[in-house]
């Protein structure tokens, strides 16, 4: 399979595209030429692999997760560590790369939207790094679930405006970041989180984060001498996955699967599963799967993590989804919180409730898989952000 995505306008397939306000079409066009240019130039692209290796901590290891491996009795289990990298999670792959791309382009003021407050603390680190001024848009719940990200923005300089709108979560951080973007489009740099947006953030996040497959790939080569034959990730925009996926997407051997969050469950109207509930739609600016209504109306998303807690997803998901080329499933907030509990017991770790999405499905996937056989899960972040969350929640248990 030849895979050669998105097109000149910006298409995956039929998802994709941009779909913006009549003020941002110069300014997307100026951002289109100027990566371009950059990601074709040696000199940025050198400068981007060295803070990634110096600042970030680069490459993050690949652990095989020997005791997961053995409670399974299947499989062996390896943890692609994007939890090891500086700020605790692969967002500040993309947030480096773009704060670069804004110095190269003349831009002073940086603003970010955040939900789980691991994009917002990235593009603010990334700024202090630079001595930029950083505004990050929040909702107010989100704030409430991550006080500690929203005290981490704030020591780091960062100005965290909240968000009181509609749900009161990333949905609505992002509308206030792209008003205040249309207001202020000269001399502003929007950082987007995810592979969502108009065209060009999909490609552009997706090419600063592909260097979590490239590690993976190259790792688990020198370690087993071949391909995993699974690949697991969790998905909200999709970020880390797609970088993760990418590089693997023409080998055929390999299985994937994203797995994305059904909140109290698919069947319910607390949910976040925009693939297996969605529709095709136009949300922040290029088309997608969205929760919506017949109508067209958006839903409020629901998962029990707040970097989930959104109605669409990145196009080029939608593309692979409608391909058949990624397995997407749905794992509910219960689930999720059993995963936390397996992987911090048996390995020592304390995932992201992102990550704990991927590790749940490890319960659905493990009894199909054989000895011998490889499975990579790619540990998106770490869960010291979600303590008051789990604590909530496993108090409510007992």
């Amino acid at each position: 399979m030849t895979y050669d995505f998105p097109d000149a306008s910006g298409y995956f397939g039929r998802f994709g595209g941009s779909f913006v306000p009549e003020t941002l079409v110069p300014v997307l066009e100026q951002l289109r030429t100027s990566y371009a240019e950059a990601w074709g130039d040696k000199e940025f692209r050198a400068r981007f692999r060295h803070l990634l290796r110096e600042y970030v901590g680069r490459p993050t290891a690949l652990t095989l997760a020997e005791r997961l491996t053995a409670h399974y009795g299947r499989a062996r289990i390896y943890l692609k560590r994007e939890d090891l990298c500086h700020t605790g999670a692969h967002k500040i792959n993309n947030a480096m790369g773009q704060v670069l791309l804004a110095l190269r382009m003349g831009k002073e003021r940086i603003i970010a939207e955040t939900g789980a407050g691991q994009h917002g603390v990235a593009t603010a680190t990334a700024c202090a790094r630079f001595g930029v001024p950083c505004i990050v848009y929040m909702g107010e719940e989100d704030m409430r679930r991550q006080q500690l990200n929203v005290e981490r923005m704030q020591l780091l300089g960062a100005e965290v405006r909240p968000v009181q709108s509609g749900s009161r979560t990333l949905k609505d951080a992002t509308n206030e970041a792209i008003r205040d973007w249309v207001t202020h489009p000269g001399d502003t740099f929007y950082v987007i989180g995810s592979v969502v947006g108009p065209h060009p953030y999909p490609m552009m996040v997706r090419n600063f984060q592909r260097v979590i497959g490239e590690e993976t790939r190259a790792q688990i080569e020198e370690a087993e001498g071949r391909l995993p034959d699974y690949m697991l990730a969790c998905i909200g925009g999709g970020s880390n996955a797609i970088g993760f996926f990418h590089p693997f997407l023409e080998e055929e051997t390999v299985a994937m699967y994203g797995l994305e969050a059904a909140g109290e469950g698919v069947e319910t109207s607390r949910t976040a599963a925009t693939l297996t509930r969605g529709a095709p739609g136009v949300l922040h600016g290029s088309m997608s799967y969205l929760l919506q209504s017949g109508e067209g109306q958006v839903h409020l998303a629901h998962s029990v993590s707040a970097g989930l807690d959104y109605p669409g997803i990145g196009p080029e998901h939608s593309h692979l989804f409608d391909r058949g080329r990624v397995d997407y499933r749905a794992v509910t907030d219960a689930q999720a919180m059993e995963g936390v509990k397996l992987l911090s017991a048996t390995e020592g770790i304390i995932p992201a409730l992102e990550t704990a999405h991927a590790v749940a499905f490890l319960e659905e996937l493990m009894p199909q898989t054989e000895e011998g056989e490889l499975v990579v899960l790619n540990c998106s972040g770490r869960g010291d952000k979600d303590m008051s969350t789990i604590t909530e929640w496993t108090g409510r248990e007992k």
